[in-house]
């Protein structure tokens, strides 16, 4: 009985681990979702946001290109496995690349992105990217919120994208 009760425990922690680590994976072929081209609006204006595979299929990389005020910002984003976990390094207009690490809604339509660190982050400059969180709507249809971090603030910047044809 308790040999049976062992097996009962350790099959289940196991399927549990199994589980857990595929979840990086499944976000990953999520993310992957969303290569080609999208365009939309933005709280600032419109926005196009392009998304292609890179490195063999083990990066996905986003170019986001949006005007704010009369003035280009493009900015670029890497996203790939590390391990265990989903990462996403965003090259940011501030002049810094935050780092941050996946977890997945338990419905499967969200990934969310929050900070784990950066480079070139300074006590002088410390506005950083601390949140991405894509929500799909369906295969043409995808919102993405930027969450910035200041001193004393946050501002949001939310994308409603569309597939282009």
């Amino acid at each position: 009985m308790k040999k049976t009760m062992a097996v009962s425990i350790f099959l289940t922690l196991a399927a549990l681990s199994a589980a857990a680590q595929s979840n990086p994976l499944k976000s990953f072929d999520l993310m992957k979702t969303l290569a080609g081209n999208w365009e939309g609006k933005s709280n600032m204006g419109d926005v196009k946001v392009s998304y292609r595979l890179t490195a063999g299929g083990s990066a996905l990389m986003s170019e986001i290109q949006g005007d704010v005020a009369g003035k280009s910002e493009d900015m670029i984003s890497m996203i790939h496995l590390d391990g265990g976990r989903l990462l996403l390094t965003h090259y940011c207009e501030a002049g810094n690349q935050p780092r941050m690490q996946a977890t997945a809604s338990p419905d499967g339509k969200t990934v969310t992105f929050d900070f784990i660190d950066a480079t070139n982050l300074t006590n002088s400059q410390p506005g950083h990217m601390q949140r991405v969180i894509f929500t799909f709507v369906d295969e043409t249809h995808h919102i993405e919120e930027w969450h910035f971090a200041a001193p004393g603030k946050e501002m949001v910047e939310k994308f409603d994208l569309q597939r282009k044809a």
